[in-house]
């Protein structure tokens, strides 16, 4: 069992993905209201080898050795990947020692203000970064920053990194009915992606628990109603659950172990992680594929979303 890596993950966008956490849970720059992996323990701006270095290339080495078929290796995980001080140098390692693999990294990025940082990170085949808001009050509402952020210092990084990065930017919004979705902010959004240039905007809502009760996704058509307002043609809608059975990492067996622990008694994400010994990340796709084919339903109690069998 790997501590720095999991997967390969069925991921509705890079197809078979094997994650690498930098990270330990949950370090971010961000406590955003939706995240599904949890709240914050540590909200901080400051970067540093928050995971060795050795440690992620060994067990890279190791699961490498099965010479497994991989679409990509992407930068993910249990909190903000670009903290790690050396995310580069594994970038590098990769490149150079699988240079038929594609790379991605999944980052909310805040820190893209940060020139060293976008020159580490220049290699990356395809970059996905969020931006949920364009007004202070409504970033701050939503994705609860580290006190030292501003938006418009997070929108010029976004704006640097397209004038400099030649890889696929792949921008994704994430939307919540009373946080981000009036006339107001969809409007300067707009603004905000054509300065970015990003090649693709995915939008989102949410579709598994938050870290706050209450939360409301938007419908189909509020999204596609924004698609429609923007009038962009690279802007697409990814809230649709694929049918990830079908993917080739997917793996009955880790199904059959969530399913059969819940059975026994309702688990958080935590108790399943803890139990399964399986990464966070690849617990919930298989959550939300579950949650999707209606099979487990979840509870807010006291400690936390617990999740259950769905009885019929």
């Amino acid at each position: 069992m790997y501590k720095y890596l999991f997967g390969p993950v069925p991921s509705r966008r890079l197809g078979m993905s094997l994650g690498i956490d930098l990270v330990p849970k949950k370090v971010c720059s961000l406590d955003c209201v939706y995240c599904e992996v949890g709240k914050t323990t540590k909200l901080t701006t400051d970067r540093m080898e928050y995971v060795i270095y050795e440690k992620v290339i060994n067990e890279l080495k190791h699961f490498m050795n099965s010479s497994p078929k991989l679409d990509f290796i992407t930068f993910s995980g249990s909190g903000e990947p670009t903290l790690n001080s050396r995310i580069g140098d594994v970038l590098k390692f990769i490149k150079f020692n699988y240079p038929n693999i594609k790379t991605a990294l999944l980052t909310n990025g805040t820190l893209l203000f940060n020139k060293k940082l976008r020159e580490e990170i220049s290699d990356t085949d395809i970059i996905m970064p969020s931006l949920d808001a364009v007004s202070q009050k409504a970033f701050q509402k939503i994705n609860r920053p580290h006190h030292q952020l501003s938006i418009d210092q997070y929108i010029q990084g976004l704006v640097d990194l397209r004038k400099e990065y030649k890889g696929k930017i792949w921008l994704e919004i994430l939307f919540l009915k009373g946080y981000n979705d009036s006339v107001e902010e969809v409007t300067n959004l707009k603004e905000a992606i054509l300065q970015i240039k990003p090649d693709s905007i995915q939008l989102n809502t949410l579709d598994r628990p938050g870290t706050v009760e209450g939360l409301i996704p938007l419908s189909l058509q509020e999204l596609q109603n924004i698609i429609h307002f923007w009038d962009l043609p690279n802007a697409e809608i990814i809230i649709s659950q694929p049918d990830r059975t079908t993917i080739e990492s997917y793996r009955k067996d880790i199904e059959s172990a969530i399913l059969e622990t819940i059975s026994r008694r309702p688990c958080t994400l935590e108790d399943l992680q803890q139990i399964l010994g399986i990464h966070i990340n690849e617990i919930n796709k298989y959550l939300g594929t579950l949650e999707a084919e209606q099979k487990i339903t979840t509870r807010t109690l006291q400690r936390g979303v617990f999740y259950e069998l769905k009885h019929k």
